[in-house]
């Protein structure tokens, strides 16, 4: 890294720009407003699904925009909602694992080190102690595979019951016990699910990869701008520094208007929070 080392970083989730532009003109737009990194979606669609089949050269293209143009260091994976580890249907299940095994080999391939995985044994069907095992298996199997490519796997926190919080998460990283397995926490998700956040944060101290910084209210947890909702960022961030974390990621979508000023107005309001307490001496 060139000048002065950074005690955090702070990326942007790929969705806060409109779909229509290329990958090219986001990185470009994310470096000229200030954000570290970015991070890909790989989601439901079958336009983000199709990445997982690109050819060598188009890798290659992707590889070289991260190293020139500006780095695209993970993936939200959040196309394991239609196809998830611990789905029931067994040919929903094959295709979760072979999915998963695209992912892995995509990032490798790009030189992307973080797959963000779904904390969801299921989605669109009911948890059950099946699904549950299910989940666990392939999650098991799925660290195996990221070992041997030297990628790293994080278990988002998400907005049902199964996994809500770094405490849930973290007892599938003590029952995978995998360094290529951590958890990599939405913080809004976080503050919809309990009131002590700091505590929830603290205890997946050494596990945890990254976290999504998002805004939510009771109830809500997406579409909101940063301000708009309920979460503490600021004790979030002591918390999250506490527990040695020192990479962000901007999370909040495009939803028309001066994507520019969008941008903007999001690493303003972060940077402040995190330049705050990871340059101030009192913090």
């Amino acid at each position: 890294m060139n000048g002065k080392w950074k005690k955090y970083i702070l990326g942007l989730y790929e969705k806060a720009l409109p779909g229509e532009i290329g990958l090219k003109q986001k990185l470009e737009l994310a470096r000229m407003h200030g954000f570290d990194f970015m991070e890909l979606s790989i989601d439901e669609s079958a336009e983000k699904q199709e990445r997982l089949l690109w050819s060598r050269s188009k890798r290659r293209q992707l590889a070289s925009m991260s190293a020139n143009v500006l780095p695209v260091s993970s993936i939200c994976f959040s196309m394991q909602r239609s196809f998830p580890l611990g789905s029931s249907d067994p040919a929903i299940r094959a295709r979760a694992v072979n999915a998963m095994e695209q992912a892995i080999g995509f990032a490798y391939d790009t030189g992307i080190r973080i797959i963000q995985l779904a904390g969801y044994d299921v989605y669109y069907e009911p948890s059950t102690d099946e699904t549950r095992r299910y989940f666990e298996q392939n999650l098991c199997e799925a660290a195996e595979k990221a070992a041997s490519r030297d990628v790293l796997l994080g278990l988002e926190t998400m907005e049902n019951d199964f996994m809500n919080t770094v405490g849930k998460a973290m007892k599938y990283v003590d029952r995978v016990n995998s360094p290529y397995l951590g958890v990599y926490p939405d913080l809004g998700n976080i503050s919809n699910a309990t009131d002590d956040v700091r505590s929830d944060i603290l205890s997946g101290r050494g596990h945890i990869i990254s976290a999504h910084l998002k805004e939510t209210k009771p109830g809500i947890f997406r579409n909101l701008m940063f301000g708009e909702g309920n979460v503490d960022f600021a004790e979030a961030a002591k918390a999250f520094k506490d527990a040695g974390v020192s990479r962000f990621n901007a999370e909040f979508w495009y939803l028309g208007g001066d994507a520019e000023a969008g941008l903007d107005r999001a690493n303003s309001f972060l940077r402040g929070i995190l330049d705050n307490t990871f340059y101030n001496t009192d913090n």
